[in-house]
């Protein structure tokens, strides 16, 4: 076999079978040719980071901001990917797992609005398909697919793609943490002070923004791609690079698997619209924007969720907990999110360091441990929000719930940071440094 080709709103191209892919063509906003291909886990529009590929001056192939992607999927993935993840549905019962697994993934499902949900098992036992599988269930459970008359083939797709689209090889910014956020904003969606106000469409852009929140991110941050000039930070004029990124990735994909072509124009651009305020409303760099407006209508107590745009302010709200809810969780789950982050984190800076950029905040590894990372996020990003949210919600039994797995994980990074120092033998050493990093996270440097 010489050539191949794939239509997807575009076409794959190989010389022989043994060859990665060289070319993918697809929606999107840039283009990309490699001569060897790029590892399996690193398609989209933003590949296996290489400083080559960050100066558009040196590297060979043409990187430019086009209407279609040119994304990169590895000959292997494609031919050895499971019929699953290749949106194939057969027409026997698919089994890619035995029974004892099934049965526990749907014992998980059937507990899937517990605070206490093990996303990493649940990861597990569904073969790595943990954003698809649990967004199949919870459009069933919550009734979309028959209020929006969706076809069920359909949406599978457009899931696998969402979920093949994130990057396997990211430490945290992969389709594990889309799920996450995925659960965690299905029992947002459950608080009483919000889920009777809420619409079949509140609820579907809720979800859909969860799991695409963070669809194609590179595993590096905005200053990063800003200062590498990269393609998108021009693209989208170094604001909210990422954010922008990820909502547009989502709409072409809703558009390519063509999942709401059913719908009335107008609502489908509406559904467009909406999606990216809430992905938007992700950015780190706006948290004191949504946390004042969040503070003045608790006060004024203005909020009237009868009406359209302030629920959609609180979806945003809840989302942006959603997005940040780790440290609220249970700590051996809670633990395991933060060794993963702070390893994207010092991933970014030894990137930094072979190429002799200046080492981001928080990118050190030398400089900036996992606990007094944390510490800063805790005291000055997640608290100040989840107090507000627990005023929204009334003190619910979730919020009392987050806030004390909270104040146990933040005393639990405390006690790490002090047997550190004491190993370093002088406790007063990292004080200083420690509140430098909390003031860091504080001013919204964090990738």
């Amino acid at each position: 076999m010489s050539c191949l080709m794939v239509e997807r709103c575009g076409e794959i191209l190989f010389e022989n079978p043994d060859q990665n892919a060289k070319c993918v063509c697809m929606l999107g906003d840039v283009r990309l040719r490699g001569q060897t291909g790029v590892p399996a886990e690193r398609r989209g529009s933003y590949p296996f980071i290489d400083f080559r590929l960050l100066n558009n001056t040196t590297h060979s192939g043409e990187i430019g901001t086009k209407k279609k992607v040119k994304r990169l999927l590895s000959f292997q993935r494609y031919f050895h990917a499971s019929r699953l993840l290749r949106g194939i549905i057969p027409q026997a019962p698919l089994h890619l797992l035995d029974e004892d697994y099934l049965g526990q993934a749907r014992h998980m499902l059937s507990k899937v609005g517990m605070w206490d949900f093990d996303i990493f098992l649940f990861d597990r036992l569904t073969n790595g398909n943990s954003l698809v599988t649990l967004l199949c269930h919870l459009f069933n459970t919550h009734g979309l697919i028959h209020h929006f008359k969706l076809d069920m083939v359909t949406l599978h797709r457009f899931l696998v793609m969402v979920q093949e689209d994130y990057h396997g090889q990211n430490p945290y910014h992969n389709a594990v943490h889309a799920a996450d956020v995925t659960q965690a904003m299905h029992c947002y969606l459950k608080e009483p002070k919000l889920a009777s106000f809420l619409t079949p469409l509140d609820i579907m852009l809720g979800l859909l923004a969860a799991a695409a929140h963070d669809v194609d991110h590179p595993g590096v941050n905005q200053p990063f791609l800003i200062k590498t000039n990269h393609h998108l930070a021009n693209l989208y004029q170094n604001m909210s690079v990422l954010e922008n990124h990820h909502w547009r990735s989502t709409i072409g994909m809703l558009r390519e698997s063509r999942l709401l072509a059913h719908l009335p124009k107008e609502m489908t651009q509406d559904i467009e619209q909406q999606l990216g305020s809430l992905i938007l409303a992700t950015d780190i760099n706006r948290q004191n924007e949504f946390l004042t407006r969040l503070k003045t209508h608790l006060h004024n107590k203005d909020l009237r969720l009868e009406d359209a745009h302030d629920r959609h302010f609180m979806l945003q709200i809840a989302l942006k907990c959603a997005d940040i809810c780790n440290p609220c969780r249970i700590w051996e789950m809670s633990k395991q999110w933060s060794e993963r982050v702070c390893e994207e984190f010092y991933r970014q800076g030894d990137l930094e360091q072979k190429f002799e950029l200046e080492i981001s905040p928080l990118c050190n590894q030398q400089k900036d441990s996992i606990p007094s990372i944390q510490i800063g996020f805790m005291t000055y990003i997640v608290e100040p929000l989840f107090r507000e949210w627990a005023r929204f919600t009334g003190n619910s039994s979730l919020s009392e719930n987050m806030l004390s797995h909270l104040a146990h994980n933040k005393a639990q990074w405390k006690s790490l940071l002090s047997k550190q120092h004491r190993r370093k033998g002088s406790t007063d050493h990292g004080g200083p440094g420690t509140e430098k990093e909390e003031q860091t996270v504080a001013e919204g440097d964090a990738p």
